[in-house]
């Protein structure tokens, strides 16, 4: 594992990076809990200063992903959640035709769950919760009230639901986008 390391500091003084050591953390990633207790987290340092080893149980952010070193992903899951829900928030009251609203929605809010749709399980529950979400921007981007039915055909006849993004078709979307880089 030093090697490694001395590999990646040799790497990093040849581009020019400098590494911040009191941001940065060894995060073990190992499911199996006996490997784990049996081989505790290596020492590594980077200019005679000591990493901090992350407890595999807190959070972090690697590549964009709130994770675990146990492969729990409920914080990237919040996470997208958080940002729907700001999306709904900045476009409340909005004096903006609906095909922008959504649009702008569609950016904000479903791009942080297109970037993890295909990577992260979703279980049917949450991908309810994102739908939910996802609706009541959609009704606020028509003008309905939030007591109206959550289905497509409750949306202006011209447009039918056409414009409305939903988790599913996002994951189908993502899922058969990532298939294809795969082959």
């Amino acid at each position: 594992m030093q090697k490694l390391l001395n590999v990646v500091l040799e790497f990093t003084a040849w581009c020019g990076m400098q590494i911040n050591v009191r941001k940065t953390y060894l995060l073990v990633i190992d499911n199996e809990e006996k490997r784990r207790e049996q081989e505790p987290a290596p020492l590594l340092t980077i200019n005679g200063e000591t990493l901090q080893a992350m407890n595999l149980d807190d959070a972090c952010k690697y590549l964009g992903y709130w994770g675990t070193g146990n492969g729990d992903m409920r914080g990237t899951k919040e996470m997208v959640k958080q940002k729907i829900i700001a999306a709904y928030d900045l476009i409340k009251c909005h004096p903006l035709t609906p095909e922008l609203v959504t649009e702008l929605f569609t950016s904000k809010g479903m791009g942080v769950f297109h970037f993890s749709a295909a990577l992260i399980e979703w279980s049917e529950s949450e991908l309810n919760d994102v739908k939910r979400l996802c609706l009541q921007v959609y009704k606020n981007a028509w003008h309905l009230p939030r007591s109206t039915a959550s289905a497509l055909f409750i949306f202006p006849k011209t447009h039918a639901g056409k414009a409305s993004t939903l988790p599913m078709a996002v994951l189908t979307k993502e899922l058969l986008l990532h298939a294809k880089r795969c082959m």
